[in-house]
């Protein structure tokens, strides 16, 4: 996001720009030459910077960064997106009342929900402000990072020499060549957040987690939203059966569904803006007042002079990377969305982690650290939550590894059906003849919450009895965890087994 996108600028906007890009910041002046140089400060960037100036060894270590400083995550995406979840919560909390035996209306208003993020967002940009990364003793330069040497780097008309340098710029939402797109205007998770005023008509273009997340809570904020999707299902990448409960709740709540359709075109009318897609074979058109485009991530490889330095990158995936986050060039690293599948902020957390092992004590012998090791969660924040780690089921299929899966329904689980929120399942998937669990779906109001306890029975290799042994307090949901590995413990009652200890039985 650019401090020009940066919309309204009120007084939560001009405190977040103080933070993260004041106007009156004046660069230090280079050192003669850094152990590490860092271009972008988004996540990956701000955690690797502030882990090697934080070791207390005395590293030189340089920060650049062009927009603002915390990236995507705080200016234009985890944070904002979700203030704004959390107030739709309320209003689908509402709008079940009747069902619980409470009779209330939800009075949303817009205006407000947009200043409260705005204000949450200026309070927590305090710590990815360039006045903390300036106190942890790292040098911060606010302009466009590029390559000019082998070990040089260009910013704001002055050099940086670096031993090594790490490429953390992330990405940006990807523009569509749809004809008349551009022309009539349409919004990213770059501008939406800059809304002032609830669009009356609003279509989503893309049904991946981030325009699910926006289309329901539009929704539920008095947006007529359609959503347009390519594909047969929303959410395609995850759990089928978890897209399907994703895409009858948003049916449910009011979103028009249009599935697997190719937009044609755009037009501007004094209607609105039409929207001409094909579905099935039959043309039809959409008018709404504005488009909030979710279709991808565009990796941010422009202006860096990748060549330069002979660092090898792909427009569309990003820099090239080895397992070891090495670029081609062995003293440029990368970490984040510039190179990872993975395009999660607790990702190119994991990544910076990495970075910092491979680049500062790897080669003095102390070990590397891989990012195939990683065991990563990742979560739809849509109501009810989609939680996924480690395999599905098709893809360990596609792996050749053959998998028992145990799916415990929420309407099995007490606490789910006290809460009136059944619409969802705990699903495990262990490998065929072990309790070794090798992934694993949760889809409840909580379920990023709760995916965490598998996260770290994979990691720490607990198998599916070691769940079961753990005592869950009652009432909860996190309980259909419990339910899911005792189910597996029954299965190794087997008759023999069961033979054997109604034998032993008769000598107690």
């Amino acid at each position: 996001m650019s401090l020009a996108e940066l919309l309204p600028l009120d007084e939560y906007n001009r405190r977040l720009v103080a933070n993260v890009h004041p106007a009156d910041w004046v660069s230090p002046i280079p050192q003669d030459s850094y152990d590490l140089v860092v271009i972008g400060a988004g996540t990956a960037g701000l955690v690797v910077a502030a882990g090697a100036a934080g070791l207390g060894i005395g590293l030189k270590v340089a920060l650049i960064e062009k927009n603002l400083m915390g990236g995507d995550c705080l200016n234009v995406g985890c944070v904002p997106s979700k203030c704004l979840v959390r107030s739709a919560r309320v209003v689908g909390e509402i709008g079940r009342g009747l069902e619980l035996g409470v009779t209330a209306q939800a009075q949303v208003d817009f205006a407000a929900v947009m200043e409260r993020m705005r204000r949450l967002r200026s309070d927590i940009s305090q710590h990815d402000s360039v006045q903390r990364f300036q106190a942890l003793g790292i040098d911060v330069f606010l302009g466009q990072g590029s390559f000019s040497g082998r070990n040089l780097i260009e910013v704001a008309g002055q050099t940086l020499r670096f031993k090594k340098a790490v490429i953390a710029t992330g990405a940006r939402a990807t523009r569509p060549e749809i004809p008349g797109l551009a022309a009539a205007g349409f919004l990213t998770n770059e501008t939406v957040f800059s809304l002032t005023k609830r669009p009356d008509r609003l279509a989503v273009i893309g049904g991946g987690p981030i325009g699910c997340e926006l289309a329901q809570a539009l929704q539920r904020f008095g947006c007529q939203v359609t959503l347009l999707h390519s594909g047969q299902n929303l959410l395609n990448k995850e759990d089928p059966a978890a897209s399907e409960i994703i895409q009858t709740t948003l049916s449910s709540e009011g979103v028009q569904l249009i599935l697997n359709c190719q937009i044609e075109r755009v037009e501007v009318t004094t209607a609105g803006k039409i929207i001409y897609y094909q579905q099935q074979g039959e043309s039809a058109s959409i008018v709404v007042d504005e488009m909030l485009v979710s279709a991808g991530r565009t990796p941010n490889v422009a202006g860096l002079n990748l060549e330069q330095v002979g660092v090898a990158y792909d427009l569309q995936k990003g820099v090239k990377v080895n397992d070891y986050l090495q670029t081609t060039n062995p003293r440029i690293y990368a970490a984040g969305d510039i190179c990872m599948d993975w395009r999660f902020t607790h990702a190119a957390d994991a990544a910076a982690r990495i970075v910092i092992k491979n680049t500062l004590f790897a080669p003095f012998g102390l070990g590397r650290a891989k990012l195939s090791a990683l065991t990563m969660p990742w979560v739809t924040f849509t109501d009810p939550e989609v939680a996924q780690v480690g395999l599905s089921a098709a893809i360990a299929q596609d792996r050749g590894i053959e998998i028992e899966t145990i799916c415990i329904p929420l309407s099995k689980v007490d606490r789910a059906i006290t809460d009136g929120e059944t619409a969802g399942f705990f699903k495990i998937h262990h490998q065929k003849g072990s309790d070794r669990i090798v992934g694993a779906t949760i889809v409840a109001a909580h379920a990023g919450e709760m995916i965490s306890l598998v996260t770290m029975a994979i990691e720490g290799k607990w198998g599916l009895s070691k769940l079961s042994s753990i005592i869950y307090p009652y009432p909860t949901q996190a309980e259909g965890i419990k339910k899911a590995a005792d189910s597996y413990r029954r299965t190794l009652l087997t008759p023999r087994t069961q033979k054997l200890l109604k034998f032993l039985t008769k000598f107690s």
